[in-house]
């Protein structure tokens, strides 16, 4: 296969670019690796062309591990590119391989937004793109990651239906739960850069009450932010009595929109503020030319241990199908170390948490 490999150093081209692949994601976007570019990393945009036509993309990351010649780089929800042709899958990897080798990376993590298998475990048989990208990674030497940065699983919901169809779809008690909300004054908002402190105050609520790790403030109000102002996200906020009680930020890119960002506080909760804040960002998504919601996020192990399940719940309600992702995966430049890093790891995560 005869591919050209270019690094793309122009917004405008890299986004035009992504754009005309299958499913672009949001975390390949130019403006997501600026933005990482202020928080240790450092982004490279690499494009396979093929007769002049783009045909595959990743944006690699990439972070010096301290006191060490070594690097690790990463591909969030990358590479783009059509998964039904495995032997362009195949001649990407190994670019990629060849261009990890290059820049001396102790590895290379991958996490292709591929579906492994529709429905819960055991629903439906697997995907038969999603095994043919496992085979090749297999036979590349690619293994599953010991750290998955991303969620692995999702609920999608298709937006191509019109809103009456998607309500009549949700569960009986969302639609109710959806109207009781209107009746007992929740009122929905556009919010602005204003009103993200409030909002990181609510998700940092959320976070303590349902036992999740934050970032400081600054990371999340620099993202928030810059994704408002240019258009590429909307925050819209949940209100009883003029208040804010409970917020959530869409982000967009190509035809799909992610819920990335929910935050609420104790307050109202029995008014149900979050089913009526589900119903205007899928409504507001569907406005913005949107064919998929993203809802992101779904248990690892489908039952009651897993912190996801309450979410994944909720979820549910609205009607949207269960995607089980493939995951990230790792190639390892430098084997020895690479085992030594992912030994350590977990120790370091469980000290942070300490």
């Amino acid at each position: 296969m005869e591919l050209t490999r270019t690094v793309i150093e122009d917004r405008a081209v890299w986004d035009d670019a992504l754009r005309s692949l299958p499913w672009p994601h949001v975390l390949q976007s130019w403006d997501w690796g600026q933005f990482k570019s202020d928080w240790g990393w450092s982004a490279r945009r690499l494009l396979w062309q093929q007769a002049g036509r783009p045909v595959a993309a990743a944006q690699v990351l990439r972070r010096q591990i301290p006191r060490t010649p070594w690097s690790f780089l990463y591909a969030g929800k990358g590479p783009i590119l059509d998964y039904a042709d495995t032997s362009l899958f195949e001649a990407v990897l190994a670019d990629l391989e060849q261009y990890a080798r290059q820049r001396r990376a102790l590895f290379i993590k991958i996490d292709p937004d591929v579906p492994r298998q529709f429905g819960e475990p055991g629903e439906q048989p697997p995907d038969p793109v999603g095994q043919a990208a496992l085979d090749v990674l297999a036979r590349r030497g690619w293994r599953f990651s010991p750290e998955q940065i991303q969620f692995r699983n999702t609920v999608i919901i298709d937006l191509t239906p019109s809103e009456a169809d998607l309500l009549a779809a949700m569960k009986s008690k969302w639609r109710y739960n959806i109207r009781l909300a209107g009746r007992k004054g929740v009122t929905i908002h556009p919010g602005t850069n204003s009103d993200m402190p409030r909002f990181f105050q609510m998700y940092a609520e959320t976070a303590a009450r349902d036992g999740f790790l934050i970032r400081p403030e600054a990371y999340y109000q620099q993202v928030w932010q810059h994704f408002l102002q240019t258009g590429q996200a909307d925050l819209l906020l949940a209100m009883v009595a003029g208040e804010p009680v409970a917020g959530l930020l869409l982000f967009y890119f190509g035809r799909t929109a992610w819920y990335l960002y929910g935050a609420s506080s104790g307050q109202h909760r029995n008014l149900m503020p979050n089913h009526a804040l589900q119903w205007a960002a899928i409504k507001q998504a569907k406005r913005r030319g949107c064919t998929r919601y993203d809802l992101w996020g779904a248990p690892d192990h489908f039952d009651e241990s897993d912190r996801l399940w309450g979410v994944y719940r909720f979820k549910q309600g609205f009607c949207g199908q269960v995607r089980l992702g493939l995951g990230a995966y790792d190639f390892p430049v430098n084997r020895p170390l690479y085992w030594a890093f992912s030994a350590a790891l977990p120790r370091v995560r469980r000290w942070l948490r300490r």
